[in-house]
This record gives C-alpha cells, sequence and structure tokens, in this order.
C-alpha cells in the first residue's frame, strides 16, 4: 500500500521560511518522480517543483518559485522535501506531494502553507 505523507506546513510572515517534509512508503522510492503541487482557494493545482533523476540532480521549478525554492530527495530516507525561503502571500495554499512513475501518480494528504502578517 503506497502512502506518501506531508508534514511542515503552518503559518508564517511574509519574507519567512518553511521547509515541507514527504515521506513514501510502498514503492521502491529511488524509481519515482517526486514532485510538489499546491493549490490555493478559487485555483487550479499547479506545479511548483520537481525532482526527475534519481540523485536528485535533475529539477523543475515554476518561474514564481525559482530562486526561493530548492526541492531536494534522500533515497535512503524515502524523503522529498521543498525548502521555501523569502515566502510571499501569494504562495498560500494547500501543499500536496506527488510520486510518478510511468502513467502511475500518488498523492499526499496536503499540508496548509500559509503566509501573513
Amino acid at each position: 500500500q503506497v502512502q506518501l505523507v506531508e508534514s511542515g506546513g503552518g503559518l508564517v510572515q511574509p519574507g519567512g521560511s518553511l521547509r515541507l517534509s514527504c515521506v513514501a512508503s510502498g514503492l521502491t522510492f529511488r524509481h519515482w518522480e517526486m514532485r510538489w503541487y499546491r493549490q490555493a482557494p478559487g485555483k487550479e493545482r499547479e506545479l511548483v517543483a520537481g525532482v526527475i533523476s534519481s540523485d536528485g540532480s535533475s529539477t523543475v521549478y515554476a518561474a514564481p518559485v525559482k530562486g526561493r525554492f530548492t526541492i531536494s530527495r534522500d533515497n535512503a530516507m524515502n524523503m522529498v522535501y521543498l525548502q521555501m525561503n523569502g515566502l510571499k502571500p501569494e504562495d498560500t495554499a494547500v501543499y500536496y506531494c506527488n510520486a510518478r512513475r510511468d502513467l502511475t501518480n500518488y498523492w499526499g494528504q496536503g499540508t496548509q502553507v500559509t503566509v501573513s502578517s
């Protein structure tokens, strides 16, 4: 049974930082592409960042977060992280962990990130 569990969300002031974590179980983690998505109220779910290669060297970022967010993975721990710096109110959303291989996708339950003064 595949499970993805996110943690690390919360309330932070503009300009602050958060580190999101996602732990995966029930799959051979290093064989899966890992991504973070987010969904704000009234908005479609959008890609935030992805790590494609098993060694973590191939990454992609959405334009609004480039230079501020960093995705990384730890295959030994079945973990993927999203380090978020310089947070802005427009980053407020539910953040979801995603595992993808071929045409199969798994999703976590989401973790709320709120950026407000």
